[in-house]
């Protein structure tokens, strides 16, 4: 079985490069903390096979939303980060969405129209 984690950025905050990083930074460990908390044998292989992410943008965060509620119904771990507001955006603004790790052929059933960052 092929794992993978997906982080979904939204486009339209237009972040730094630094502030996107670790804006992805968070959503990466946060989710991957939720699967290893809920799904510890998942989490497990992901580690051994190499901890692959993907990192994929959307315009919006209503797209963003839309996406965290499907994902849901496949796993438990799903995450929205929410920036802490000390730097350039608003405290609470949603900026990623972390998923997985979780099987890839389900995580790209999902996100296979959206595009690389």
């Amino acid at each position: 079985m092929e794992l993978k984690q997906v982080l979904i950025v939204r486009r339209d905050l237009k972040l730094s490069k630094g502030k996107l990083a670790t804006q992805v930074a968070h959503a990466a460990v946060s989710a991957a903390e939720l699967c290893r908390r809920y799904y510890p044998r998942l989490y497990q292989e992901w580690i051994r096979t190499g901890q692959k992410k993907v990192v994929l943008q959307v315009p919006d965060l209503e797209t963003l939303q839309r996406l965290e509620k499907i994902f849901l119904r496949y796993t438990k771990a799903v995450v929205l980060i929410r920036d802490a507001g000390r730097t350039q955006i608003a405290p609470g603004t949603i900026t990623v969405l972390g998923v997985g790790p979780h099987k890839s052929k389900e995580i790209e059933a999902v996100t296979s129209i959206l595009k690389l960052l």
